[in-house]
């Protein structure tokens, strides 16, 4: 499966027969490939230029939603670390745990998202540590991508604005949350830290 960003959305004008769920378009993606869709499915899917769509393994497409997400972690004086979890306050995934993070805006590298988000979210600047891995997952009705980084407070404590709840986990409590989906993937690499 792959994900690429949408260049451009032309009209299929070169002949071919009508797309069955309606008139064509041609989907220009960043590496120059071409994918004719519907029009319907570029408006039911809200798919416009700049956006994203995966393509999975069979050639079906999918809408794509490129995200980042802020692993913070502390470290106590006795060496034992914790990993920072919200719950989401909003939304079809309300009351699910996640690593807060978000969309990443046109113009702007992943590391300067985070650190975007974090502080819009949580009023709290960090710092990237690394990066440290990509998590792929497909939901119903989109596919995320979330690039995950192992980030530091530099300044403030985190404060709410947007999740429930939040709690600092140690390794042995991290399984004691119910994480989203996508999240989940990537505990037992955490648990490795």
């Amino acid at each position: 499966m792959s994900v690429y960003k949408i260049i451009d959305i032309l009209e299929a004008d070169y002949g071919c027969e009508e797309h069955p769920d309606g008139p064509n378009a041609v989907l220009v993606l960043e590496d120059g490939t071409r994918k004719e869709v519907s029009e319907k499915w570029i408006a039911d899917k809200g798919i416009k230029e700049g956006k994203y769509i995966s393509i999975r393994d069979d050639g079906s497409l999918m809408k794509a939603v490129r995200v980042v997400a802020a692993i913070i972690v502390t470290e106590k004086e006795s060496g034992e670390k914790r990993i920072f979890a919200t719950q989401r306050g909003y939304g079809e995934f309300k009351d699910g745990w996640e690593f807060p993070g978000g969309k990443i805006e046109d113009g702007e590298t992943p590391d300067e998202a985070i650190v975007r988000e974090i502080k819009e979210e949580l009023d709290t600047d960090i710092k990237v540590e690394r990066y440290f891995d990509t998590i792929e997952y497909d939901y119903p009705e989109f596919h995320l991508s979330m690039d995950c980084f192992l980030c530091s407070i530099v300044e403030g404590y985190p404060v709410l604005k947007e999740h429930e709840a939040a709690k600092w986990l140690t390794k042995e409590e991290i399984d004691s949350v119910d994480w989203l989906p996508a999240d989940i993937t990537i505990i037992d690499k955490i648990k490795e830290l």
